[in-house]
């Protein structure tokens, strides 16, 4: 693009009136303006972070009016320039503070589609005038996360005014650098964008029945106003123009008879605070959000769907800690394989059954104390096994190793008593140890005592209790219980002891 033509577009942009041949002649010779989309982040970014909403805007009306940078140059959809639509979108960024804008504000904002904010964020993006800081997300059955923002200054601009920066901490990214100079011959292109950035890009209001401001709001046309009519929030650094000067108050007597409205906005009366009061609708997105975030089994299902099951209950008032209540009721599940289809067989009469506050009340009671009743369950679940598996030595997990060491403590015992005969005089002080015949040997034991001793053993085996074969084991040893409980059963109870000591293994409950 020559010298020549770069200035006559300039100057035919409604934009640009202000800007002189001599600073474009001086833009033209700048690179092309494009940050690709790896450097569109704060950590990645090469411009500098805008201190306030004001200077950036400065910054957006040079890039509206240098032309550096044109969208069609890298993709072929989306808007053809840098224009005031773009402007309008940046004006409503500068006033937020984090710059954490949602598409649905943008789009209520300035008019314009959702693809429309979409394609003038990117276009911000690549002009080097944003950069991410933390970029949203969109996840089925969650709430949204916008994307938040750093208002960026690009190196071209500093480049074409002639602007000096210094990293006043050696130790902070480049992004941090502070303005602490400007060329001479850059001043007055700054006060020009000054007074740019202190008015306000709107859209046209049309009048019923004119045909061209319909046209005129067809292809997007703007108005801008002036500062010294409107008050602009960000309104301070070079420009001279009060905002309070151009403030109107109408007159007493057209305030009482009705013919002027009042300035001070008036606060709904709806509600308490001026809010808009939540409707039947808005009441069952809620409880099923609500729900899909606290119910387990409900993860990944969608809201609509799940407000749409939940309209009986959140239309008679009821709460999500009430659904719990509920739930908890008709009983816990442990399977589910479709979450909305469950909670629709779960809540069908739910608002029939407990149609009072007090009934609904008393269930959220029995429900809170289950939860305490299993609180306390599973700390003395824990406890428990703290006591008897945490001790200084842990019987070892082999069978084998399990004959060893109990026929070592055998032949210990053994020797300290005395021998055999010296369990005549053993007096058992535990209740486990009862059924155990203690005489003279196993061989004077009548073939009926056996029957009982074995029957015994057995029917205490089937309720999880090995105390009678374990005790004997410890005591006679294992020819001698095998030879009294019979070799399976003593086997078998063995296994069930082994077993007992170990985390992945239980028995005697379901």
């Amino acid at each position: 693009m020559s010298a020549g033509a770069a200035s006559a577009a300039v100057l035919d942009d409604p934009l640009r009136e202000d800007v002189d041949k001599s600073v474009v002649d001086a833009v033209v010779v700048l690179p092309a303006l494009f940050v690709p989309e790896a450097c569109q982040w704060l950590q990645t970014t090469a411009g500098r972070v805008a201190l306030e909403g004001y200077s950036w805007m400065q910054a957006v009306h040079w890039v509206a009016g240098s032309g550096l940078y044109k969208p069609r140059r890298h993709r072929s959809h989306g808007p053809r320039s840098f224009g005031p639509t773009t402007v309008r979108v940046a004006q409503e960024l500068a006033q937020l503070f984090p710059c954490r804008p949602g598409i649905e504000y943008l789009v209520r904002r300035t008019g314009l589609s959702e693809r429309t904010v979409e394609y003038h964020l990117g276009m911000l993006r690549e002009a080097g005038l944003l950069a991410y800081v933390v970029r949203g997300t969109r996840i089925r059955g969650a709430a949204a996360q916008a994307s938040e923002f750093a208002l960026m200054v690009p190196p071209e601009f500093d480049a074409a005014l002639g602007i000096r920066t210094v990293l006043r901490d050696e130790t902070a990214p480049e992004y941090t650098r502070a303005v602490c100079g400007i060329a001479e011959a850059g001043r007055e292109l700054m006060a020009k964008l000054a007074r740019k950035a202190a008015r306000k890009v709107r859209r046209p209001r049309t009048k019923s029945g004119s045909k061209a401001s319909v046209k005129d709001a067809r292809q997007g046309a703007v108005t801008v106003v002036s500062g010294e009519a409107r008050c602009t929030p960000m309104q301070v650094g070079t420009s001279a123009i009060s905002s309070a000067g151009g403030t109107y108050s109408p007159p007493e007597e057209k305030l009482a008879s009705g013919e002027a409205k009042s300035p001070t906005p008036k606060m709904s009366t709806k509600q308490a605070g001026g809010r808009r009061k939540q409707s039947k609708v808005g009441r069952r997105y809620q409880l099923a959000k609500e729900l899909v975030q606290e119910l387990d089994w409900l993860r990944g299902c969608a809201v609509p769907r799940v407000a749409w099951v939940a309209r009986d209950v959140a239309d008679a008032g009821w709460t999500v800690t009430d659904v719990r209540a509920w739930l908890h009721m008709r009983g816990e599940v442990t399977k589910v394989r479709r979450g909305s289809g469950l909670l629709a067989v779960l809540l069908a009469g739910a608002e029939t059954v407990l149609d009072t506050p007090a009934k609904r009340a008393d269930a959220i009671e029995q429900w809170r104390g289950a939860q305490e009743a299993a609180r306390r369950h599973r700390i003395e679940q824990v406890r428990n096994r703290t006591e008897r598996y945490d001790g200084d030595w842990a019987m070892p997990t082999s069978y084998r190793v399990q004959q060893d060491v109990a026929t070592a403590f055998a032949k210990v015992r053994e020797v300290a008593t005395g021998g055999r005969a010296a369990l005549t005089d053993h007096q058992d002080s535990g209740p486990d140890t009862e059924n155990l015949p203690i005489g003279s040997g196993v061989q004077d034991l009548q073939d009926d005592e056996i029957v009982q001793a074995r029957n015994d053993a057995r029917q205490r085996l089937m309720m999880g209790d090995t105390s009678l074969i374990t005790v004997a084991v410890d005591t006679l040893g294992r020819e001698e219980a095998e030879h009294l409980y019979g070799p399976a059963l003593v086997r078998r109870g063995m296994q069930l002891a082994c077993g007992a000591r170990s985390s992945l293994m239980t028995y005697g409950r379901r």
